[in-house]
């Protein structure tokens, strides 16, 4: 019996096509899938990472996937510090190094990589990555490590870096290299790592761009411990308090931004005020504020009367002008829900030029409720007073209110509502606000205790806190 063909035809047709296909399309790798969270990983390194009696100037790392080196410059720390930058360069999973300089015997050099490491898709940060070697016949294992406060305000600064010194001499910071430094982290700590056992000078300096890492402008923040440290397996951590010496001055003919409350018009030839009321409220803890928009020359404070809402003139207020001759101020023992009126007569203000008030001008409002403000207690555990503590009170970090602190108590029955920040100045020399460091003298700053939690005072209601230094 004679057989069919058709079955070995149709395969036959079915493989030229699937060939045909093939040959002409494009091949995509398959999309989609989770994103890559994973950072890139150290699989090989000559030297390899640890190795001793290194010669080598060369150094080659190897990752598990592309990478790429962002600003290494500004990222990678060597230590110790070397006097010329390496030759960096990175192609696909490699990343080269060329050293400059000639390497010290006997010494263990780490590569502290920041965050330039990265991925070459999602831009994953290789963190923690340091690598090291040493020229002698063993890596010093040898830490060092604290904690960085701004002693003014009680924060960190992340931007700080911490330097060792190993010239013992106070001019160490003004003019050499570092022999080791290191960054800060956000919650202010630092850590040394393969350090040799040692004595050394330990400072502060701000970050900077340079190769240096010297001090030189009492501007900027820095600090420094006032007795050496010694590196053993004995050393235990620091915490050092960083200060601006002195504060920058303001460049001559700046001026202070005008807010809200009180924009000003030079362009304007009226003599013009803005008042500090709040939406037609008057604050019963403060003062009421005029602000000009030009300066005075002419001040008549018999021209300011206050009256009730019965045209009743009353007395025991005042007024004065500042020494900026800008903002005039009105003083009262202010009552709660009260109408009252301050008639400014036309002729009681004006500028250089003479310029006056255009009218006799009315000022009507009405001071606040008592059951807009919140009553605060503040009860504080471990608070030691032979420390002369001072109470800041801290809203968008200016200082609302100091108070020396005479009990373990603060109350107040009345206080504006809000958010507030709470720090203790520990007021060494008794004049109630902070005061500076001095490095040529070796004075320490006053130190100032941040506490974690803010208080939020809330209207007509009791509101307290424990606190725990």
């Amino acid at each position: 019996m004679k057989r069919s063909l058709l079955p070995f035809s149709i395969v036959f047709f079915s493989i030229l096509r699937v060939v045909s296909l093939s040959s002409c399309a494009n091949i995509i790798p398959p999309g989609g899938g989770p994103r890559d969270s994973l950072p890139p990983r150290l699989v090989m390194a000559l030297p390899k990472d640890s190795a001793i009696n290194v010669t080598a100037k060369n150094i080659t790392l190897t990752f598990d996937e592309y990478i790429t080196l962002l600003n290494p410059q500004e990222n990678l720390i060597i230590s110790p510090t070397l006097k010329s930058f390496p030759q960096m360069d990175y192609k696909l999973r490699n990343v080269t190094i060329k050293l400059k300089d000639s390497l010290e015997p006997n010494t263990t050099y780490s590569f502290d990589f920041g965050e330039s490491v990265r991925d070459v898709n999602e831009s994953n940060i290789a963190k923690n990555l340091i690598y090291a070697f040493s020229t002698g016949n063993k890596i010093e294992e040898q830490t060092y490590s604290g904690k960085v406060i701004l002693a003014e305000t009680g924060k960190t600064d992340s931007t700080l870096l911490v330097v060792l010194h190993k010239n013992m001499s106070d001019t160490a910071i003004l003019k050499d290299r570092p022999r080791y430094y290191t960054r800060i982290n956000g919650k202010g700590e630092f850590m040394f790592r393969h350090l040799p056992t040692g004595d050394f000078s330990v400072f502060v300096i701000e970050g900077q761009n340079n190769f240096t890492k010297t001090y030189s402008d009492s501007t900027r923040l820095f600090a420094f411990k006032k007795s050496r440290v010694v590196i053993n397996e004995n050393t235990i951590p620091d915490t050092l308090f960083a200060f601006q010496e002195y504060k920058p001055k303001e460049k001559p003919g700046a001026a202070a931004s005008p807010t809200k409350s009180s924009p000003i018009n030079k362009e304007d030839k009226r003599l013009k005020y803005t008042l500090s009321l709040e939406s037609g409220q008057q604050d019963l803890l403060s003062d009421l504020t005029l602000t000009f928009n030009r300066k005075l020359s002419v001040f008549d404070s018999s021209g300011f009367n206050v009256y009730d809402t019965g045209y009743h003139k009353l007395s025991g207020y005042t007024v004065s002008l500042d020494t900026g001759k800008t903002t005039l101020t009105l003083k009262n023992k202010w009552k709660e829900n009260t109408g009252l009126v301050v008639l400014i007569d036309k002729s009681a203000v004006a500028d250089s030029a003479g310029t006056g008030l255009t009218k006799k001008d009315t000022i009507g409002f009405f001071t606040k409720r008592a059951a807009d403000y919140g009553s605060i207690r503040i009860r504080f555990t471990n608070l030691d007073l032979s420390k002369n503590p001072v109470l800041q009170i801290v809203q968008s970090d200016k200082i609302v209110e100091s108070v020396t602190l005479t009990n373990h108590e603060f109350v107040r029955k009345m206080y504006r509502p809000g958010t507030y920040d709470l720090r203790v100045l520990f007021d060494a020399n008794k004049n109630g606000s902070w005061d500076t460091g001095h490095f040529g003298t070796k004075q320490q700053p006053e130190i100032v205790q941040r506490l974690p939690q803010p208080i939020n005072i809330r209207g007509n209601w009791d509101n307290e806190v424990t606190v725990t230094l």
